[in-house]
């Protein structure tokens, strides 16, 4: 069976879409709907612009969801049997699924990456990534410091994200090195996602969700709140609510499609970090790119 599953935050590039636009007329009449739905020339951002202008959220999260939509829309016939994504990527995963139109979804997108930036700028707050400790280590080293940090992103075996109060961040990881994890390194993120600090932009994008037409899926969504098949559209709609607050259970995810029948996975959009994520999980599990130099070829 073929799992497809899309990129979050963290996976823009310079440069990223350009040749699709040149590639696919459906490409360059998508990216002109993209402006005009937004409000701001995009394309042109993604296409030219520096990795600071990328990496503002209110670019960042719209940017990877186009990438990796359109470039699905331009292979075409994907015809999965289950998607996921990873954060953000769970909204290119429903579109992909027939769940959201290209332009609900982008909406959605907008609204989300907009809550998410105002909430970062009332409530400093950061990430950190913490290496080769097992989860409940964390999350109990999380639970006994002062303040709110929470584990945020169960990336693979051994990976975790933490996220909350900057000073709460920096003292669990100390907490953490004392206990034995490899590393635990503060991120370069402009808040903390997936944590109780982001409950203002999850009201925010509650409203903007409730109030957007979802579709009966083609195949499963595997969600990040829950890790398991979802194909009930309350259920999928509750579960991108709480995904602002909740932690991305990944690793769950990843067993959860193997178990479910995965038998390979394809990653849409940019990069390759979740295809590096199912091989820390299983090495010998079938991984690969859909990529333009395909069709092409």
């Amino acid at each position: 069976m073929k799992a497809f599953v899309f990129p979050g935050q963290g996976a823009q590039f310079s440069g990223m879409g350009k040749d699709l636009h040149e590639f696919s007329a459906l490409a360059k009449e998508r990216f002109d709907t993209a402006n005009e739905i937004l409000g701001f020339n995009i394309s042109e951002i993604m296409f030219h612009g520096t990795i600071d202008e990328l990496k503002q959220t209110k670019v960042t999260q719209p940017a990877i969801f186009l990438h990796s939509v359109i470039l699905a829309e331009v292979l075409g016939n994907m015809n999965p049997d289950m998607v996921a994504g990873h954060s953000l990527g769970e909204f290119s995963a429903l579109v992909v699924a027939g769940g959201l139109s290209f332009e609900d979804g982008l909406r959605l997108v907008s609204a989300r990456a907009n809550a998410m930036q105002s909430a970062c700028e009332a409530y400093p707050s950061t990430m950190a990534a913490v290496l080769g400790l097992e989860n409940r280590i964390v999350e109990q080293i999380c639970d006994q410091t002062d303040g709110v940090v929470v584990a945020a992103n169960y990336n693979c075996p051994g990976q975790i994200v933490i996220s909350g109060e900057i000073a709460a961040v920096e003292l669990a990881c100390e907490t953490l090195k004392e206990a034995g994890a490899r590393r635990a390194l503060m991120l370069p993120v402009g808040g903390a996602f997936h944590s109780p600090v982001m409950e203002s932009a999850r009201e925010k994008l509650e409203d903007a969700i409730e109030n957007t037409n979802i579709q009966p899926l083609s195949c499963p969504i595997f969600q990040n709140v829950s890790a398991s098949a979802e194909v009930d559209v309350a259920t999928i709609r509750k579960n991108l609510i709480d995904q602002l607050t909740a932690p991305v259970k990944w690793t769950q995810t990843m067993e959860a499609m193997i178990a479910f029948g995965a038998t390979s996975v394809t990653e849409v959009g940019p990069g390759k970090v979740l295809q590096g994520l199912f091989k820390k999980l299983d090495r010998g599990f079938a991984t690969n790119s859909a990529t333009l130099e395909s069709l092409e070829a």
